[in-house]
């Protein structure tokens, strides 16, 4: 039961992060927002995830999960209610931030419920369920929010989103007593120092940044991209779903994969079928040409996230799973805030497709890297 719960959990809390960022985005570019305006907007969402992911790790460890998922639900049941009730840039910003700081609390928390209601044996099999779970969001936050701001328009749309975060509040309410409490002795100020010396841990922490700033840039200049071409909202999260729906058909086979193909070389393989996602998009000139390389880019990149967290909660010291995880989704978050802002800037400069070109040829490399592991590894 502990593990449906957390699965449903993960399903609304995504969900609602998920289509918050479609949402805020493009009700920003309504109002008139900038490249480099929109991508300072794409770094505060993970702004607090960077700098609190650890924390929280730390936390869950100490005091369990229960209510720091309930400040999760608030914080993004917050975040878009703001943008209802004020229609300025600024107070998008904040909305950002809260939704980031809903996400710090999701995201770390609910990957360590995962990993402690599993015995080592099931480790696979259910992580695969919460990428599952994790693609579902991705094809349905998009979906959610396009359809929503075509039928109610921008702000309107927020309170529909806001409900997501009220289920989840709801949920924890109700059943919350069922999810494992902490262990105070287990948590020590050198957990993080152990694991940044070790260098496997430090190679995926690499790793894992990549596969997450490519993931995270093609999902949030797609949008940026349909809307510069005319295409509609609706349009525009057809896009996104295609690359949540090609993700959720790769992670069904991912424990089947995992037993037959060494995980460098499945990461190899993800990063390049993201490379040549990237290569295509600027030669997309419509919603179906749109959606077939997001597709593209779903099944390669989709694998990429699961294989990272699997392999970070395998190198965690006993108790310690939620800092290790934290710690990974530190260095995520770090790329996140820093990349939109980069990129903004470059795409304010050069125009959108050398935005997309620079991250083909940034996947390309770390399937070169990955593959070059793979064989050392043989």
């Amino acid at each position: 039961m502990a593990i449906n719960l957390t699965l449903a959990l993960t399903f609304f809390s995504f969900v609602g992060s998920s289509a918050a960022r479609v949402l805020l985005t493009l009700y920003a570019l309504t109002l008139g927002a900038q490249p480099s305006t929109v991508g300072v907007l794409g770094g505060m969402f993970y702004l607090f995830p960077l700098l609190l992911s650890l924390p929280i790790g730390s936390l869950a460890d100490r005091y369990g999960s229960r209510w720091l998922l309930m400040i999760g639900a608030l914080c993004g049941a917050s975040a878009l209610l703001l943008p209802y009730f004020v229609h300025a840039i600024p107070a998008f910003y904040v909305a950002a931030a809260l939704s980031g700081l809903a996400l710090a609390f999701f995201h770390v928390t609910l990957q360590n419920l995962m990993g402690i209601l599993s015995r080592p044996d099931e480790h696979a099999r259910n992580f695969s369920n919460f990428s599952l779970v994790g693609a579902t969001t991705n094809f349905v936050g998009p979906l959610v929010a396009g359809f929503s701001i075509d039928y109610a328009g921008h702000a309107v749309a927020c309170l529909y989103l806001a409900a997501l975060s009220l289920i989840a509040i709801v949920l924890l309410l109700v059943w919350g007593h069922l999810l494992p409490g902490g262990n105070r002795a287990a948590v020590g100020g050198t957990g993080t120092l152990k694991s940044l010396a070790d260098r496997e841990v430090l190679r995926m922490l690499a790793t894992s940044g990549l596969v997450q700033l490519g993931t995270d840039l093609f999902q949030f200049y797609l949008p940026i991209y349909g809307y510069a071409k005319g295409l509609s909202a609706s349009a525009i999260g057809a896009a996104l779903a295609a690359f949540a729906g090609a993700s959720f058909v790769v992670r069904l086979f991912l424990a089947r994969l995992v037993k037959h193909v060494s995980p460098e070389k499945l990461l190899a393989w993800s990063f390049y079928a993201g490379a040549i996602g990237f290569l295509l998009v600027p030669f997309c000139r419509n919603a179906l040409m749109l959606g077939a390389v997001a597709f593209i880019f779903g099944l390669g990149m989709g694998i990429g996230t699961p294989l990272t967290v699997i392999l970070m909660f395998s190198h965690s010291t006993e108790g310690r799973s939620g800092q290790t995880l934290g710690l990974r989704l530190t260095a995520n978050n770090f790329v996140r805030v820093v990349g939109p802002m980069l990129f903004g800037a470059v795409g304010s400069a050069l125009g959108l497709p050398p935005v997309f070109w620079i991250n083909a040829l940034m996947m390309g490399s770390g399937g070169l890297m990955s593959h070059s592991r793979a064989k050392r590894s043989r």
